[in-house]
């Protein structure tokens, strides 16, 4: 049977199921390194035959570049306004060629959540009640103001990126319970924290939340890197399989740059990893165990 046949869903409370593995196309829009029509292709065709079913896209991933190399893109914009959203997600069903979306998300309102939690959300929830989007939601780098939207806005997903990993799993402490309280899918992003946790072996210059990794994030990481060798795991392995442990996360989105990278991330997403790891890395204090809670 094909990973196509197999590969686990977990569904929202409007009854979207979203692969526990999906597809961040940052990358396609040339994030630290460019990438070609045909290795954004590939990664697609990849993933489809990996059996990946969500893909993850924003207006300004490589000012308008990403979404083209799916289906189509939008330019940047940061308006929040009612018809700044409309026209926004209008825009991105005409370049994606499609007369729907599964999914809309508020992208990095960090510093608009006035107009983001009022207009922003009401747009979408209009456009839920229409048809035109499956469910909505926001997404950020940050967990504060996302269970903020929980809290105070209907919801029905959020992605947390580089909150919920090895590394910094502060998302654990208020926005993943609220979620489950409200029954609020959650999806994990950038669970290599852009970089530091995607290879075996923990190098000093790779990149830590899109900067320089400080000394002691380091030495703590080459800690986790040195249990999971206990174990038989692989780093990026763990990695990618922590957020999903939490019973309010619904998929975990990875960046993938081309075939090979989607086809490595499968085998690390489908990588045994013994319950013995978990309880290792918690009980030594180096990182919480989201089943846990």
């Amino acid at each position: 049977m094909s990973a196509a046949d197999t590969l686990p869903r977990r569904a929202l409370r409007t009854g979207l199921a979203l692969t526990e593995l999906g597809l961040g196309a940052a990358q396609f829009g040339n994030l630290f390194r460019e990438t070609s029509d045909e290795e954004a292709a590939g990664a697609v065709q990849a993933a489809l035959a990996g059996g990946l079913r969500y893909f993850d896209t924003a207006p300004h991933y490589g000012l308008g570049l990403s979404a083209p190399r799916l289906g189509a893109a939008t330019r940047r914009v940061w308006d929040f306004s009612r018809d700044g959203v409309l026209r926004s997600v209008e825009q991105s069903l005409t370049r994606l060629g499609t007369d729907r979306l599964d999914i809309a998300y508020l992208h990095d309102p960090d510093d608009h959540w006035d107009e983001a939690s009022t207009t922003g959300v009401d747009a979408l929830a209009e456009l839920r009640d229409q048809g035109v989007v499956g469910a909505i939601g926001a997404g950020m780098n940050q967990s504060a103001m996302l269970a903020e939207f929980i809290r105070r806005t209907d919801v029905d997903v959020v992605m947390v990126a580089g909150r919920l990993t090895l590394l910094d799993a502060s998302a654990l402490e208020e926005l993943l319970p609220l979620a489950r309280e409200r029954g609020v899918g959650v999806v994990a992003a950038a669970v290599y924290n852009s970089g530091l946790l995607s290879s075996t072996t923990v190098d000093p210059a790779a990149s830590f939340d899109y900067g320089t990794a400080p000394d002691a994030v380091v030495a703590r990481a080459r800690r986790i890197a040195m249990v999971c060798e206990r174990h038989g795991v692989q780093l990026p392995d763990a990695a990618v399989q922590y957020a999903l442990r939490h019973p309010a996360v619904v998929s975990v989105v990875t960046g993938m740059r081309t075939a090979a990278h989607v086809r490595s991330t499968v085998q690390r997403y489908l990588a045994p990893i013994p319950e013995d790891l978990w309880a290792e890395l918690a009980s030594t204090g180096l990182v919480p165990d989201p089943a846990a809670g």
